[in-house]
């Protein structure tokens, strides 16, 4: 979250379950940035998964950005057929026009099966996807003009000095800024670990007024004293 703070959201590559439209456990890598649009009632499970420090933005911030959800496809739906099917014939036979394939990698960035397998802690791990209610921030263009390849394949993924490189040149290329009146929440995990982030706040984001400074501590809250609501 420090850094997140400090530099922006590092669009990272993430391994995807694309069976939806192989016909095999194909997973393919995208530059993205991940964020779930739920309730702070539903918290408590999303950060038992995920981690317990986290940052909650208005969705103002995610339309001026232009974030949008994922789209959730069931399989053997006349969605999924036909995607499979669209995307499939130009990939076989490029008979599409111009610039076809980067405007499929860039709804290939945004399409999750309902349920699939993630890729998580060096493993792969069934998760319900629909239930996140994602959001994405992804890097998209012309695949000529991206300073990152606008996929990776599994197997590139894998290679730890390959994603660490390209990893890196997305963070230095694509980060996402936010700033303190962009930003609802700072979650912590308990009320302990908030002197640490007041003080992080005060003394390495000096760069914003005074105002901002007070801004952004007045956000800090522990997920000890939500679940304590709840």
């Amino acid at each position: 979250m420090k850094d997140i703070l400090l530099n922006g959201f590092w669009p990272r590559f993430c391994l995807e379950d694309v069976k939806w439209y192989s016909s095999n456990d194909a997973q393919a890598a995208y530059p993205i940035v991940c964020f779930c649009d739920i309730p702070l009632s539903r918290v408590d499970e999303h950060v038992d998964f995920y981690g317990n420090f986290g940052l909650g933005a208005t969705k103002e911030w995610a339309r001026l950005n232009r974030l949008s959800p994922v789209i959730y496809l069931n399989e053997g739906s006349a969605q999924q057929l036909a995607l499979k099917k669209l995307f499939g014939e130009n990939l076989k036979d490029k008979q599409f026009y111009c610039g076809a394939g980067d405007d499929i990698n860039t709804i290939m960035t945004h399409v999750k099966p309902i349920e699939g397998k993630m890729f998580i802690n060096g493993q792969f791990i069934s998760k319900e996807f629909h239930q996140e209610n994602e959001w994405r921030f992804a890097v998209n263009g012309k695949s000529s003009e991206l300073k990152i390849p606008p996929f990776l394949y599994e197997h590139q993924f894998k290679n730890l000095k390959v994603l660490e490189a390209e990893n890196l040149k997305a963070k230095n290329t694509y980060s996402l800024k936010i700033t303190p009146s962009d930003i609802k929440y700072l979650f912590v995990k308990a009320d302990a670990d908030i002197p640490d982030l007041i003080n992080f706040i005060q003394t390495e984001l000096d760069h914003y007024t005074s105002s901002e400074i007070k801004i952004l501590m007045s956000r800090v809250v522990s997920l000890e004293t939500i679940r304590g609501d709840l």
